[in-house]
């Protein structure tokens, strides 16, 4: 079963999909919910949509949403800010544990690029979370907006002339910038003490290999990076895609069911 589910929080509706594997009326599934990549949406380009589908087709429910300011929830991309979306997706977790078909004990993470940067620390700060999948987590981004250009541009001087950085279309607001510049990335994601499995390609041109292997250091042996050769950041191959989702279904299906 496919349907649409709308969460609230702050005054604002973030909207959401959920698969629910098939039985029996009342069953409690373990849930996997998906935190999507930066100006990205519930869809996601590694396709969170084949992936629900292949972990509802064995026996696992997920709920695919949209933070506020991407794809149909509400709000601008210019008020989207890093404690923002890291207060969401908290929410959206304690909300879906009270869902009918949530499992609120097997319930995991999986997060896609920035989307992976706030799972690892919703995991750290939420308890509860029973297993964490992150796929080509954009841990380099604090560093690079750190230094205070994106992309091979300004941010200051883009903001003074606009009052916003143009990324790709959106309009980055100075309180993103800075709340991303700002971010512990490591240290607010090293408290998570459950199972942690992180894929990434070695072909990434966006976030590269060191900053995913700093997570190892950070995590109390918890953590295995399974790196894909020839992938790209956003799993642009068939066999690479087909690889992201058959590893996170093994791992999810070890952890919560």
């Amino acid at each position: 079963m496919i349907r649409h589910h709308d969460f609230r929080h702050n005054g604002l509706t973030l909207r959401s999909t959920v698969h629910i594997p098939e039985g029996a009326t009342g069953t409690r599934w373990p849930t996997a919910v998906f935190v999507h990549g930066f100006t990205s949406n519930r869809i996601e380009l590694p396709n969170f949509v084949a992936m629900s589908r292949l972990l509802q087709a064995n026996g696992v429910a997920s709920i695919r949403f949209d933070l506020s300011g991407h794809g149909e929830s509400d709000g601008d991309f210019f008020g989207v800010t890093m404690s923002g979306e890291i207060a969401e997706t908290r929410a959206i977790l304690r909300s879906a544990r009270t869902l009918d078909f949530v499992d609120p004990d097997r319930i995991g993470l999986v997060g896609m690029s920035m989307g992976g940067v706030v799972a690892g620390v919703v995991a750290a700060e939420e308890a509860g979370i029973g297993a964490l999948c992150l796929w080509s987590p954009a841990a380099v981004a604090p560093f690079e907006i750190g230094s205070g250009y994106l992309k091979g541009r300004s941010l200051a001087a883009e903001v003074e002339v606009k009052g916003y950085f143009d990324a790709d279309g959106h309009r980055m607001s100075p309180a993103l910038i800075e709340g991303i510049a700002g971010l512990d990335v490591y240290g607010r994601s090293s408290g998570y003490s459950g199972p942690v499995h992180i894929l990434h390609g070695d072909k990434d041109d966006i976030v590269p290999l060191e900053y995913v292997r700093r997570y190892l250091d950070h995590y109390g042996g918890n953590a295995e990076l399974e790196i894909v050769e020839g992938a790209d950041h956003a799993w642009g191959s068939v066999p690479h895609r087909t690889t992201l989702h058959q590893s996170t279904l093994r791992f999810l299906r070890r952890h919560l069911q």
